[in-house]
């Protein structure tokens, strides 16, 4: 597959008004530059569904709004689809289909059919393809049952499901989702993830920004982290757990019930007992899980093992922390 996404050495920064006396302001202003995106450099390839995810103030969006053209570098290379996109918008905008979970692109007191009405004439969409995707809409999203209802008046839920198939109406190529879950309750997530999963199958290319890590672990193949403008991790979901995860629980059923102490062993920590079941956490950094387990199978009459892996939100919240050397 090719990349279709090229990002060379972006850089984009900010002029911020610099605080001081108001009365001052108003004759002599001085600004200070703010960096919000660092040396980035990223290449996606077609048909990948890739998550953005960072702190607060990670510049996630930015970089999002740089990607769809909203926002221009101020230095480095940024090629979509062989377009630049700040420079060719109106050719870009035809290829690519964009969600900001907490601003619509439907028209606010129209009822919501006659937003899809309006962007199949700003896409020029033929009607056969209109049609068909207002269907598959309405069957996968449910969105039939809002289509006469002004945008103003749908629950945020509701909302994000048209916003999501205004999106797709016109069949991009790639579709940038920045918090396209958020608010929403657990069927409709489910909903969400299950039309993004299908839409991903077909070919779409997907980046998504989100803190939502269920979202991430679901849909998600790769994950890229930024921090404070930079790009600190580029790949693989399981990657991620394999370098970065320490910790992995081993639960333990025995047949019959064994004592805490006799299960003491270096980079071993016991987290407690239930019965005949067990639950150690092991330093998988210092002590091979395969060599724990062996020693308690060789002592003891075992039921069923089984291997925890670490939540990837709790990883992914130590890197922010800096307690992995992730750079």
């Amino acid at each position: 597959m090719d990349n279709i996404i090229k990002i060379s050495n972006l850089n984009k920064d900010f002029k911020a008004l610099k605080r001081r006396n108001a009365f001052v302001n108003l004759f002599s202003r001085k600004y200070t530059i703010v960096k919000a995106l660092n040396k980035i450099n990223l290449e996606i390839k077609e048909g990948e569904f890739i998550g953005i995810v960072g702190p607060n103030g990670a510049e996630k969006s930015t970089l999002i709004k740089v990607m769809t053209g909203i926002l221009t570098p101020s230095s480095g290379e940024v090629n979509v689809l062989d377009l630049i996109p700040y420079k060719n918008r109106q050719e870009y905008s035809k290829n690519i289909g964009v969600v900001f979970g907490q601003r619509t692109q439907l028209w606010w007191d129209l009822p919501t059919r006659n937003s899809f009405d309006l962007l199949k004439a700003v896409y020029n969409i033929p009607d056969e393809i209109f049609k068909e995707n207002m269907t598959t809409f309405e069957n996968i999203l449910g969105i039939d049952k809002y289509l006469n209802t002004p945008v103003r008046k749908l629950s945020l839920g509701e909302r994000m499901r048209c916003d999501l198939a205004a999106s797709l109406l016109h069949n991009p190529k790639i579709v940038f989702l920045d918090e396209p879950t958020i608010g929403l309750d657990v069927e409709a997530k489910h909903k969400i993830r299950e039309f993004l999963k299908d839409l991903n199958r077909k070919g779409t290319t997907i980046i998504l920004t989100t803190h939502d890590m269920g979202d991430i672990e679901e849909l998600c193949k790769r994950i890229v982290i930024i921090d404070k403008g930079k790009k600190i991790y580029d790949g693989l979901i399981n990657e991620i757990r394999k370098r970065f995860g320490k910790e992995r629980v081993l639960v333990i059923d025995f047949h019959k019930e064994v004592n805490k102490k006799d299960l003491r062993m270096k980079n071993v920590r016991f987290l407690e007992k239930d019965e005949n079941k067990v639950r150690l956490e092991i330093n998988a950094k210092k002590t091979s899980i395969m060599s724990v387990i062996k020693k308690i199978i060789s002592k003891y009459s075992v039921h069923d093992i089984e291997i925890e892996e670490p939540e990837i939100e709790d990883i992914i919240r130590e890197i922010y922390r800096r307690e992995f050397d992730v750079f």
